[in-house]
């Protein structure tokens, strides 16, 4: 649980950055990250060096070697102690700046031997940009006082950061709210057997809390070596365009105890993607209206719904990719609900016919607030390649925990529990009437209203009955009222006129 300590500690890093000129918000998280990741460097051969004392042995593939490296953007020879987070930080203000924005940097973005590398795969275009000698000293200072190898508080901490990126108003549309991710994990309940995959994977926000939802609910099966070495290695994968977002998410990931996340630079919807059958749980939140480079889109992507719309191709991604019996929670506009296009239709058709669509979430137009007012869906489904749609799940969401305008204050009002319950026990709404807030549909009634999955189509709207008084009574009414007015204005003309 991240502290009111930590939270200012981290304010007061935030605030260096501004009062140092760097002001955009992704920037900062990722100047951040480079100094998080050198000192994870350093911290993790510590604790590689005390094991091996205790044990009296020499310490096994270390980062930092003994000797000299050869800086390759300067050629000259730097001592490895040089570049160690334990080292540099206690150097004048000038000398710190010195190593760490020519050699330590380099030495980071050059770093590709080892498990540790994992986050430096995606270093290539990286630039250092604190400009001033006594930035950097005020965030190293602020970065040394973080606990690094207590990865509970660390991810606390990243979260943290990444909020404030987008409190700060930009950069929001990298980052869906945590209680919608959370909900929907809670809803899929990913397991050890699972192999997830986000291919829009931003911050790395779902393979996160996928992370998150492992550690606390199989804890003693994580401590056998198979599980623990598949949770750190195997069970979590990501792509992304945005080489900025991979370096967030991977550190994101390491910062929650997996160590060499597969987190790659992959156009999902290209051929470059050749993903089929492979993952067992997608979870996503695909960005809608995209930019697309049409010809390069997969040819078994377009022949299941052929269109140019990013929310629909990403759709049908998720049929490609997923295992037979793999399951499939996704965040999408309302329009892929309704929208009456060839592409529309057919991605519904494929997804009601063909596989087993399950639940339809409609959320408020405010959860997206205040980066984007448009109203979204959750879609969950399972790849059978063989139908089974039978009864569909609609649950109309009303409140998130959060005030639906921009500033998004918390509330009372919350149906994120009643929904996960509900979600799990499906048995239990077979008796709830159209005009409650979650109902179940036969799917021959979704065929015959032309696929159309808004909740709207199906729910019924319970009207009070008003009784108005007859048109005589009225009549009446009206009349006695001309002849009070007729009455005044004969009085007014006998006084005044």
């Amino acid at each position: 649980m991240i502290t009111g300590e930590i939270k200012n500690r981290i304010d007061t890093i935030w605030d260096a950055f501004w009062t140092g000129g760097i002001t955009n918000s992704i920037t900062i998280l990722e100047q951040m990250t480079y100094l998080f990741f050198m000192k994870m460097l350093d911290d993790a051969q510590k604790t590689k060096e005390a094991n091996a004392s205790f044990m009296g042995v020499e310490v096994k593939d270390p980062t930092f070697k003994s000797g000299m490296w050869k800086n390759p953007d300067t050629g000259m020879d730097v001592p490895y102690d040089n570049l160690r987070w334990s080292v540099f930080k206690n150097k004048e203000a000038e000398e710190m700046y010195r190593i760490i924005s020519r050699d330590a940097f380099s030495f980071i973005k050059n770093l590709n031997t080892g498990k540790e590398s994992a986050y430096s795969r995606f270093m290539s275009n990286a630039t250092f940009l604190i400009q001033n000698p006594r930035t950097l000293v005020k965030v190293v200072e602020g970065i040394d006082a973080l606990d690094m190898n207590n990865r509970d508080t660390m991810g606390d901490v990243y979260e943290y950061v990444l909020g404030k990126m987008a409190a700060s108003g930009n950069n929001g549309q990298f980052r869906t709210p945590r209680h919608i991710i959370k909900m929907m994990v809670e809803m899929m309940q990913p397991t050890l057997k699972d192999s997830i995959c986000d291919p829009a994977m931003g911050s790395a926000g779902f393979i996160v809390e996928s992370a998150k939802y492992i550690q606390e609910h199989y804890k003693s099966e994580l401590l056998q070596k198979a599980n623990a070495e598949h949770y750190k290695n195997g069970l979590l994968h990501g792509f992304d365009t945005d080489t900025t977002m991979l370096r967030i998410g991977a550190m994101n990931l390491m910062l929650h105890g997996v160590d060499n996340p597969d987190v790659e630079y992959k156009d999902s919807l290209s051929t470059d993607n050749t993903d089929e059958n492979k993952y067992t749980l997608c979870l996503a939140n695909p960005p809608f209206a995209g930019s697309l480079d049409y010809d390069a889109v997969s040819k078994s992507i377009l022949a299941i719904t052929k269109t140019k719309k990013t929310e629909l191709l990403f759709m049908a991604l998720f049929v490609r990719m997923l295992q037979m019996g793999g399951r499939c929670a996704s965040i999408v506009p309302d329009g892929v609900l309704f929208g009456t296009s060839t592409g529309h239709l057919a991605i519904r058709k494929e997804i009601v016919d063909n596989q087993r669509l399950q639940a339809v979430i409609s959320m408020p137009s405010g959860v997206f607030k205040p980066y984007a007012g448009v109203s979204t869906a959750i879609l969950v489904f399972t790849k059978t390649n063989a139908g089974g749609t039978d009864k569909v799940w609609f649950y109309d969401m009303k409140a998130d925990g959060f005030s639906l305008d921009d500033k998004r204050n918390p509330v009372a009002d919350n149906d994120i529990p009643d929904i996960i319950n509900r979600f799990h026990n499906l048995v239990g709404e077979e008796g709830r009437t159209r005009k409650e807030q979650s109902f179940l549909v036969p799917v021959e009634e979704i065929r015959e209203k032309g696929y159309d999955l808004s909740i709207n189509k199906y729910k019924e709207i319970e009207r009070e009955k008003v009784e108005y008084e007859s048109s005589e009574v009225i009549l009446d009414r009206i009349t006695s009222l001309e002849k009070d007015i007729i009455s005044a204005l004969n009085d007014f003309r006998t006084k005044f006129m």
